[in-house]
């Protein structure tokens, strides 16, 4: 796990024994498939012409992201990655990735 960044309140202490306490913020729970509302929809902008499946709408732990992430990278055989709370692929997959996630219980809207 990365040590947090921000420090609380002091900057330095010449104390041999002090503590820095960091801010941490906390980690949300992962709701259960059925209660995810996934949105699925193909975009270009920004990506010099390239489309990619874009999945957002994800509530959870990283880790869980990650997780699903690799799931559908596998499913689709392509790359892509997953960061603040999205899921990136590489080339337009929504039928196959709607149906996959219907089938792990999400609920799923395809734009």
């Amino acid at each position: 796990m990365k040590k947090p960044k921000n420090r609380e309140g002091v900057v330095y202490s010449t104390d041999p024994d002090f503590a820095y306490q960091y801010d941490t913020p906390e980690e949300i729970e992962t709701l259960a498939p059925q209660d995810q509302k996934l949105r699925v929809q193909l975009d270009k902008k920004a990506r010099a012409g390239k489309q990619v499946t874009l999945i957002t709408g994800f509530v959870g732990k990283e880790d869980d992201l990650v997780s699903l992430a690799k799931n559908l990278k596998t499913l689709c055989g392509v790359g892509g990655s997953a960061k603040d709370s999205e899921i990136i692929l590489q080339g337009d997959f929504r039928p196959k990735v709607a149906q996959f996630l219907e089938k792990e219980g999400y609920q799923v809207k395809v734009l």
